[in-house]
């Protein structure tokens, strides 16, 4: 046999050795690399911190559902609300109540369903990591079952079940309430373009969390968000202008950014180009460019910045967009008045570090605020950019992710009253929870007035509601656990969704999905 020339292996040795050499210099350069963009941020360890309190955050959405309950985990809850809607001949039995009463509004209730779907979109991969994805999306398709179903026909709407004023004359539980659930509608004749557009941005926003798990019941929402979009357009009107009563609870201060929220939510739904045409059309009359503002229930302006900015960030062609530049300088504006150290700061702040707006509800704007500023952050980051500029200051991703951090942990108990605002979580929370679900023990036997005596009692909440982010504190920084201070100690769901919002950015390092499609 004829040995092989020992030269032609050591050739091949050389060249093997040089081809491991040159893939361990790429992998050195794209570690590098990776983890200079990526210099901002924490490891991506989870926070048990952050996660126990999004664990927990999700059991409100359970305690809050009406109608007939699949795998009930809550001992205290049971059935209730079974023939919500049958006056119309719908089923409007599912949803959410709002707050510490009966009531299901469509407006907050569907301003809810958006920024939940947002967080699935946005975090669902966090939430993913502690096991909690598919608990967030069984409560969203709790809220888009109601709203599919309050929408029987392109231009009519059901947008609020039960009387507020009946309602709150009684302290009962949801379980043996016994009253008439009147119904309230909007159509051609009595429009209402907020409503109509927050549920169709609601819709459009859901119609792509279930995308993939499930492609009929996806595109059924979309075909909804759709309808009910061209209804807010073509019929314009203020609901609060036509349907004075809705002016006690949750009034509203006009419709442009509920339309612009809408269209963009519709235009990552579909990238059909009609509402991207729409959003840069109508900015300069809805937008309110270069005048930062706070997210909520009611305003959705903040939010739309922050999602348009998205395609500015991510989406080939439309980085340099005319059209979407007012969007992305305001919602600058807006990150560059949140963080403390920035020459346009707000000043809205208690002594402890909350961003404070509002007696009523106060906790609601500096979670929406902090949910928005790990967004941008997060944003940054997955696109390569380390600072933006406040006047003649850079500030970088992680300010904005300390900022979040900061209102959080204020949250979850950082603060001069060392109280846990999230029910549940941490040594001292409310317990006196101003919720006639919780107030009331599970076997008691109440009509609609002898359960006051349950509101008037000394005694704590029989009943954790666990999950519940309460009012808040006061501009001093205080906070009265009493259950007839509602202005202080009543929970609300779309609080509920900003809060696991805001708890899934932090879960982990976070980075964003370049597209939700």
């Amino acid at each position: 046999m004829v040995a092989k020339p020992k030269s032609r292996c050591c050739c091949c040795s050389w060249f093997i050795g040089i081809i491991v050499l040159i893939a361990v210099i790429l992998a050195v350069i794209f570690t590098f690399r990776h983890r200079s963009n990526h210099s901002d941020d924490d490891s991506g360890s989870v926070d048990k911190k952050y996660a126990d309190a999004l664990k927990i955050a999700l059991q409100f959405f359970d305690i809050q559902k009406s109608g007939k309950l699949e795998n009930n985990k809550i001992s205290w809850r049971g059935d209730s609300g079974l023939k919500d809607g049958s006056d119309a001949s719908i089923d409007l039995s599912k949803g959410l109540y709002d707050a510490g009463d009966h009531m299901k509004f469509g407006f907050p209730m569907a301003f809810t369903t958006s920024v939940l779907s947002w967080s699935i979109l946005e975090y669902g991969d966090q939430m993913a990591s502690v096991n909690l994805l598919d608990h967030a999306k069984d409560s969203l398709k709790w809220t888009t079952d109601f709203l599919v179903n309050a929408h029987p026909s392109p231009n009519v709407l059901y947008i609020q079940v039960g009387d507020p004023e009946t309602d709150h004359k009684c302290w009962d539980r949801p379980e043996t309430m016994s009253r008439k659930r009147t119904l309230t509608k909007i159509d051609t004749k009595t429009p209402g373009t907020e409503v109509a557009a927050e549920t169709a941005a609601a819709l459009a926003a859901a119609s792509l969390v279930f995308k993939e798990s499930d492609t009929k019941y996806s595109s059924t929402l979309l075909k909804h968000a759709k309808q009910l979009f061209d209804f807010a357009d073509n019929h314009r009107g203020s609901y609060s202008v036509n349907i004075p009563e809705v002016q006690s609870y949750y009034n509203s201060t006009g419709y442009g950014d509920e339309l612009l929220w809408a269209a963009s939510w519709l235009y990552h739904a579909t990238e059909d180009k009609t509402y991207l045409d729409f959003v840069s059309k109508n900015g300069e009359e809805f937008g309110n460019f270069g005048s930062p503002s706070w997210f909520s229930w009611d305003n959705k302006l903040p939010g739309t910045h922050i999602l348009l900015s998205r395609l500015t960030f991510f989406k080939k062609g439309l980085s340099g967009n005319k059209g979407l530049q007012g969007y992305k300088d305001t919602a600058e504006a807006v990150m560059c008045g949140l963080i403390p150290s920035s020459p346009t700061a707000t000043s809205s702040r208690t002594e402890g570090g909350l961003i404070w707006v509002s007696e009523w509800n106060a906790l609601q704007h500096p979670v929406s605020s902090a949910f928005l500023a790990t967004l941008y952050s997060d944003y940054m980051l997955t696109s390569g950019i380390k600072e933006f500029s406040c006047s003649d200051q850079s500030f970088k991703p992680s300010d904005l992710r300390k900022f979040a951090r900061s209102q959080a942990d204020y949250m979850l108990g950082k603060n001069p009253e060392k109280m846990s605002y999230l029910v549940g979580y941490g040594e001292k929370y409310p317990e006196f929870v101003h919720h006639r679900g919780a107030s009331i023990p599970a076997d008691a036997n109440t009509g609609c007035k002898d359960g006051f005596k349950w509101l008037n009692s000394e005694e704590p909440n029989p009943n954790v509601a666990y999950g519940a982010l309460v009012g808040g504190p006061f501009l001093n920084d205080t906070f009265i656990d009493a259950r007839n201070n509602s202005m202080q100690n009543e929970p609300s769901t779309y609080n509920s969704a900003l809060v696991v919002g805001l708890l899934s950015s932090l879960v982990t390092t976070s980075s964003s999905l370049e597209s939700f499609k």
